[in-house]
């Protein structure tokens, strides 16, 4: 079993992940990559990278065949998987094993009985493992799962049997929206899976994700490394982790984690695996689902434990007994992990793709960023919108909490939006702080309809120090043609500033060099530019200083002080185009993506909010609604389309017609 060059069968900050670890024991690795990754950090970091093809996912991350051949190609002679794509495909270890490569992870059958969710929820019941009440059945037309549906009762989760990370799942409330929870569920998951198979499960309401590290060796051994806490979810995708669980007391982490090392030993499990269960309110436990793999959120575990979780999966693989024995771990301090997307929040998280024009990640005692991008590298809408992990680890759970507010105000990332002030809104809710966490959290505080979730204009201070330093580097330009201060004090400049779709008129008045009064909405801002560097710029404010990270990307400015982030640009001498002025006529497309659905043609009566278009992108299904009541003038897409970023999908008559 041993072996010496690895290929990492995946992407951006896992494959870098996998590569640390690998290099610092002495293995050569090897990255694959499609065409739009060609540019990536990972690339870039490992020893040797293969292109493997064009960027669906279908035909690069998922093409087994492709990344055997690569290995082969190079001389590899083991394949870590990471997570997500192949990692929980038997078929994908099985064909690395037959091709004379080490599979890193766990045994084509442990995942093969482990990666349906209904057939590895069958195999719970029958081992004794507490299970959530639902349907698992072979039978999945939709009259039985209609049947089913009734008679476990509302709330209830739709599923998909081979799914993860959200995809496929949907909650359903009212019956009356079962039909469409199952058909979009099947739909998602058939595109992400190759599997359209669901169960039903009751949604246990108010319940807390906590879920179990599980390590085992080839020698029978298995153990498990503490629980953790992820509970902070957004359509069912984890947002914030940690370790240990705040709701789990010494008792209660004895009792869980004997039952994950049962339901692993139950499958002769070898290499690092995850038993995920819901908690409820009254501290009963029900099982979930095995993932068959290394988690998003180990990183937790490492800085509670100390220990190297991909060394681990490395030792194990190469037929190394387990480091310790389940008496010797040790649980130290308390751990958090957010994981920072290029998304939009306030647009129901509506997923970005461009260009990282800045990215500068925090450093510091008890901070850790686990990443896989680079200033100028491009966020593809062809995959998975996680740009990053930063986690903080503490003495105390508050102290991590508090370093990693701190880590996250301190990460520049500038270029597309992003969700950092949503997480620190996160972690600085009081309900959170006091770990008070449940599934219900995000969907409470921050629905979106709340004001939490509301899309906040940018403050006086933030604007006036744009406007400040548009101000300066127009004159810069224009110098030695132009002073940039009258000495008399007496010199007023108006300026409009384009923030997002809306522009915001500014006056500034020059008091002195670098020395400012700003008019924004009625209120004057007096400010003083006191040092600049690069990136970064300190101001004064009624006296007190503080400094914004800041950067111009051609005439766009990227600033971000305090936790507030603003991209503008001066737009005094714009003239808006036709499609600006037009209104709500025109359905567009949010990002690039493969059309899945239309739903409505030309000449149809059509109600606000009725769904028109469903996209893919982003390994998500996104509705595109009419945003008034009217009929549709043009549908111009049709099913399997690729479109771009903005093109027009639909088109409303005019409201007058």
């Amino acid at each position: 079993m041993a072996f010496s060059k690895i290929l990492i069968a995946n992407r951006g900050e896992i494959a870098c992940r996998v590569m640390r670890t690998a290099r610092d024991l002495g293995y050569r690795t090897v990255a694959v990559y499609s065409d739009a990754d060609a540019d990536a950090l990972h690339v870039r970091e490992a020893d040797e990278a293969v292109r493997i093809g064009p960027p669906p996912v279908s035909e690069s991350y998922l093409d087994a065949q492709a990344i055997i051949e690569a290995a082969k190609r190079v001389g590899a002679d083991a394949v870590h998987p990471g997570y997500g794509f192949l990692s929980e495909n038997d078929g994908f270890a099985s064909a690395c094993q037959d091709a004379g490569l080490v599979f890193i992870g766990p045994t084509p059958d442990a995942i093969r009985a482990m990666g349906n969710k209904a057939a590895a929820k069958r195999l719970m019941i029958e081992a004794g493992v507490p299970c959530v009440p639902g349907y698992q059945g072979a039978d999945q037309s939709d009259a039985t799962l209609a049947a089913e549906a009734q008679h476990i009762g509302c709330p209830i989760m739709v599923k998909a049997a081979a799914g993860g990370g959200g995809r496929g799942m949907r909650l359903v409330t009212r019956f009356e929206d079962f039909a469409d929870a199952v058909s979009t569920a099947r739909s998602e998951a058939q595109n992400a899976f190759g599997s359209g198979e669901l169960i039903l499960e009751k949604a246990v309401v108010d319940a807390r994700h906590v879920e179990v590290q599980v390590f085992g060796d080839a020698h029978g051994h298995v153990i498990h490394l503490g629980e953790r806490d992820c509970s902070a979810q957004r359509r069912h995708q984890k947002v914030i982790e940690e370790a240990p669980s705040p709701a789990v007391s010494p008792a209660l982490r004895e009792k869980m984690g004997a039952a994950a090392v049962a339901a692993a030993k139950a499958i002769s499990y070898r290499g690092a695996g995850t038993v995920e269960f819901l908690l409820g309110a009254d501290g009963e436990f029900y099982f979930l689902e095995m993932n068959t793999r290394l988690q998003v959120e180990h990183p937790v575990t490492e800085e509670i434990t100390g220990l190297d979780l991909v060394e681990w999966q490395l030792r194990v693989a190469a037929g190394e007994p387990l480091p310790l024995k389940q008496e010797d771990v040790r649980l130290d301090g308390h751990a958090i992990e957010v994981r920072l997307y290029a998304e939009s929040p306030e647009k129901n998280f509506l997923p970005q793709s461009g260009t990282v024009f800045e990215w500068t990640p925090a450093s510091g005692k008890g901070v850790r960023v686990d990443h896989g991008i680079r200033s100028g590298q491009e966020i593809s809408p062809f995959y998975d919108p996680m740009i990053a992990k930063v986690i903080a680890h503490g003495r105390t759970r508050e102290e991590a909490r508090r370093r990693l507010v701190r880590a996250l105000q301190e990460s520049v990332l500038f270029g597309l939006p992003n969700n950092k002030a949503f997480l620190v809104a996160l972690l600085n809710h009081q309900v959170f702080a006091n770990g008070e966490t449940t599934t219900g959290f995000i969907p409470t505080h921050f629905s979106a309809d709340s004001a939490a979730m509301a899309e906040r204009a940018p403050s006086a201070c933030l604007l006036a120090l744009a406007a400040a330093l548009l101000y300066e580097r127009s004159a810069r330009q224009l110098a030695p043609l132009v002073s940039s201060w009258d000495s008399s004090g007496i010199f007023s400049k108006p300026l409009k500033l384009a923030v997002g779709e809306k522009e915001t008129p500014v006056s500034l008045t020059a008091r002195g060099a670098s020395s400012y009064s700003v008019l924004v909405g009625g209120e004057t801002v007096d400010l003083d530019i006191v040092a600049r560097e690069t990136g970064k710029v300190r101001f004064a404010v009624g006296g007190v200083q503080t400094s914004a990270a800041c950067a111009f990307d051609g005439a766009t400015l990227h600033i971000e002080t305090g936790g507030e982030q603003l991209t503008t640009r001066e737009t005094s001498h714009e003239i808006k185009s036709a499609a600006e002025r037009e209104g709500g006529a025109r359905l567009v497309a949010p990002m690039n993506g493969r059309i899945v659905s239309v739903l409505a043609q030309a000449g149809e009566a059509v109600k606000k909010g009725q769904r028109i278009v469903i996209l893919e992108a982003m390994k998500m299904q996104h509705e595109i609604t009419a945003g008034r009541d009217g009929v549709l003038e043009t549908v111009s897409v049709k099913e399997g389309d690729q479109v771009a970023t903005r093109h027009v999908l639909a088109t409303l008559a005019a409201e007058d017609n």
